[in-house]
């Protein structure tokens, strides 16, 4: 569930001078071409910001970030509904009557959660030394939320299990686009001359599209749907455009301004780690993230022929990161944003199965 507002004035000043941080990042980075320049350069700038302000600045009162500060839920929640709505738009007749097709890639993935997840394990308790409860819970492939839950409830160390959930997250959103672009040979999204709508659109369907923004919001929470924020929105967008009730065209700028919202509050997630852990959760999420990407690249080339579906939309299904990060990516980089949602969303519910059988079985002893 999304947090209350707070209205403290130096929490707002706090938040807006961030999101002008990750602007300037995301500038940055696309005038030197990288892939999705604002989710990257908005991330990078930020988490070295933090780093650095830590270093430098003795009192943590007086740091870049004060102590416990998170990224206010509310805001980056009607940004994450923009995304949504965004990829709902992309659910078209010839989508669904695609979805048969996808019999084989969610037969895939049912068998990708629980071998990687093994492989993760592994990982981080013979290479990286965690004891049990934090190795098991660092290697969850998703479900960030309820891997943190169980780790606290079976006495895992939690700096490290946040650290490398976090990590995946930002490793995934990192490494896969720049790979992606070496792949092609230039940059992917927004960078590479990627538009996400019609040259032109304006702001007159913005009334109709935030209208649909906040029923999306509601009904998602309300109705108890997995990553709300992001699902009620796509599932109300695509109703509507669906049924030809209303356009939902939104400038690009819109979809950059929610890349900056989404990297600056990953850029944050840095506050409180020292260098050294950082450096060694760095090391142990090269690995996992290394060895998740390999299998789910085998995945998808295995699938191709199957399925019918471009390689860089199977990899992107496949990749471990965030529901909304990676709907973001995948709407960045063109790959069938809905096909790659609806992907996300069952290895999240599937991962979910495997978190919640592994800490019964911890309870058991």
């Amino acid at each position: 569930m999304i947090s209350r507002p707070n209205i403290n004035p130096r929490l707002i000043l706090l938040h807006l001078g961030l999101i002008l941080l990750g602007a300037l990042g995301g500038l940055a980075a696309q005038a030197v071409g990288l892939p999705l320049p604002f989710i990257l350069g908005s991330l990078i700038v930020v988490a070295l910001a933090t780093q650095v302000s830590e270093l430098v600045v003795r009192d943590p009162q007086r740091a870049l970030l004060p102590p416990g500060f998170k990224f206010n839920d509310t805001f980056r929640a009607i940004f994450i509904a923009v995304i949504g709505m965004t990829i709902g738009t992309r659910i078209t007749t010839e989508v669904l009557m695609s979805l048969p097709r996808a019999a084989f890639s969610f037969a895939a993935l049912t068998l990708f959660v629980p071998l990687t997840f093994w492989v993760n394990y592994l990982i981080f308790r013979r290479v990286g030394g965690y004891d049990h409860p934090t190795a098991l819970f660092s290697a969850s492939p998703g479900g960030l939320y309820e891997a943190m839950l169980f780790g606290e409830q079976t006495g895992a160390d939690m700096r490290q299990l946040m650290l490398a959930q976090f990590l995946r997250i930002i490793f995934v959103v990192t490494l896969l686009p720049i790979g992606m672009s070496l792949y092609v040979g230039h940059p992917v999204g927004s960078s590479g001359g990627m538009r996400f709508v019609a040259e032109g659109t304006g702001l007159e369907h913005l009334p109709v599209a935030a209208l649909v923004v906040g029923l999306g919001l509601y009904g998602g929470f309300r109705l108890h749907l997995p990553a709300a924020q992001l699902m009620g929105p796509l599932l109300l967008g695509a109703l509507v455009t669906l049924s030809g009730l209303a356009v939902l065209d939104l400038p690009n700028w819109t979809l950059s301004a929610s890349q900056i919202v989404i990297g600056t509050t990953l850029g944050t997630r840095f506050t409180g780690i020292r260098p050294a852990m950082l450096l060694r959760g760095a090391w142990l999420a090269t690995l996992t993230v290394g060895a998740m990407l390999l299998i789910g690249t085998a995945m998808a080339l295995a699938l191709h022929p199957l399925s019918g579906e471009a390689v860089d939309v199977l990899l992107t299904s496949f990749a471990p990161g965030g529901v909304t990060e990676m709907a973001l990516i995948a709407l960045s980089l063109n790959a069938n944003p809905a096909f790659v949602t609806l992907h996300h969303v069952y290895r999240i519910i599937l991962t979910v199965f495997v978190l919640t059988w592994a800490a019964r079985r911890m309870d058991r002893g």
